[in-house]
């Protein structure tokens, strides 16, 4: 049995903390069953991303008779956009396993883990063979998939996951969408915009339910004038049609059907904790699958930590590239001559996101119904894109910019962003809040701004409050 002294469950985020843990002197193993770079690169965030700008530049040329240009989609080489994100992140893979196998540490293992005891796996390689390895640390960085939920008649027919959308060749003309999250929207956003028919079903009664209030009333809305949405939604049954696929589904008690040629299903992730055998190691997992990690990133077992969507801290890329960053450090000094205190704990102060979808939608800390139910006192300052110069000149009418700021010491608790490049307006926000938590609100407030620059609505919603 080969001896390591870390092995890294998982080659998304994992495989920066087995590079800096080899290069630190560790002798280090990697397991991965699927292509290396984690979900991010290969079912996640780069091709979706890749994609969905295709879907931007068809919106953009479906809205040039605002700005006096006569212009019109022509036609969609659908194969074309999405081989072009496949052959992109296919090739991204492929380099990443041909460093690693040209090295001699960090080791890689292609094949499914379980654990055999606290500190031994097992791998089954690609070719059916077995392989037991031990770990002196162990970080488990295994992801999620997919959560398909138990619907009467799923297993019938060929649904789509968020894996299997984004390798299509042929553009069906209409999807149903069980969901109403970011993946969903997303998704919904990139064949809704190349021509295809969007149905999306929401149990919820807004799409992006998690998001600010404000931004999910508005975004809910905006959508119902160019997808059916059907809210307050119980999927009760799916059965092969003539065009497809048939849902049953029930709205305030009564039941209707909708047909559509596909079916996404995008209702969540489930982590992948129930495929290692965790019960044979003593980590702990919670009531939904998640391993337990306190702020170090430690696991209820000693020397096992994990990271990433199977931790569920936060369940993005640019967090789990924070943990890893932290993973290092407290892998590296957790050792006997070292007191506790020098390890590190996560600072995940502040932890954006966005969602790229159209309109675009981004955030940071606290929504408004999350400050009332922690009963914060707070004040709110708003401002829409199209109270400044270059919002009037994208013609841009519906976005805005939120703050939440604390009453008292004007702390901000909260900035959530409806609009054209909201991922990248948040982030002066960002910056300002970790600069100085306290006096961020200044700091925006009073640096310059370019004018006319999009920024302004920032400045302007910094100052409304």
């Amino acid at each position: 049995m080969k001896s390591f002294d870390l092995i890294v469950i998982g080659a998304g985020a994992g495989l920066n903390v087995a590079a800096d843990c080899a290069e630190a002197g560790l002798k280090v193993a990697i397991i991965e069953e699927g292509p290396l770079g984690g979900t991010c690169l290969n079912r996640g965030c780069i091709p979706s991303k890749v994609i969905i700008h295709s879907a931007e530049v068809a919106s953009e040329i479906q809205r040039a008779h605002l700005f006096g240009l006569k212009a019109s989609l022509q036609g969609v080489n659908f194969s074309y956009v999405t081989q072009r994100a496949s052959t992109l992140v296919d090739a991204e893979a492929k380099s990443i396993e041909k460093a690693l196998r040209k090295g001699k540490n960090p080791t890689l293992f292609t094949g499914k883990a379980k654990f055999l005891a606290s500190h031994v796996l097992e791998v089954t390689l690609k070719n059916k063979k077995k392989e037991k390895i031990f770990g002196k640390k162990i970080l488990i960085a295994a992801g999620a998939r997919p959560s398909i939920p138990p619907i009467e008649g799923i297993n019938t027919i060929p649904y789509l996951t968020s894996t299997e959308a984004l390798r299509l060749t042929k553009m069906p003309k209409s999807m149903i969408i069980i969901g109403g999250g970011y993946i969903a929207a997303e998704l919904g956003n990139f064949y809704g915009s190349l021509g295809c028919k969007i149905t999306i079903l929401q149990r919820n009664n807004l799409l992006l339910p998690r998001e600010d209030k404000d931004v999910a009333e508005k975004f809910t809305q905006l959508w119902k004038k160019k997808s059916e949405v059907i809210v307050n939604a119980e999927v009760k049954k799916i059965e092969k049609s003539f065009a497809g696929v048939s849902v049953t589904v029930a709205v305030a008690g009564k039941e209707r059907k909708v047909t559509a040629e596909k079916l996404l299903v995008a209702t969540g992730v489930r982590p992948n904790s129930d495929t290692l055998d965790l019960e044979k190691t003593g980590v702990k997992i919670n009531k939904n699958g998640f391993v337990q990690v306190n702020e170090f990133l430690e696991t209820s077992a000693k020397n096992i930590w994990a990271l990433g969507d199977i931790a569920g801290v936060y369940m993005f890329r640019h967090s789990a590239n924070l943990e890893a960053e932290y993973a290092v450090q407290n892998i590296l000094r957790r050792k006997k001559e070292l007191k506790k205190e020098q390890r590190k704990a996560v600072d995940y102060y502040p932890m954006p996101h966005a969602v790229f979808t159209n309109p675009q939608i981004a955030a940071v800390g606290l929504t408004e119904q999350e400050c009332a139910e922690q009963k914060k006192k707070y004040v709110v300052g708003r401002y829409k894109y199209k109270d400044i110069a270059m919002g009037e000149a994208m013609e841009e009418k519906e976005g805005f910019v939120k703050l939440i700021v604390d009453a008292k010491n004007k702390e901000i608790l909260g900035c959530h962003i409806l609009g054209p490049d909201a991922s990248v307006l948040l982030h002066e926000v960002c910056v300002a809040m970790k600069a100085d938590r306290k006096k961020a609100l200044e700091i925006l407030q009073n640096t310059v701004h370019v004018h006319p620059a999009l920024n302004e609505v920032v400045q302007r919603a910094v100052r409304s409050v």
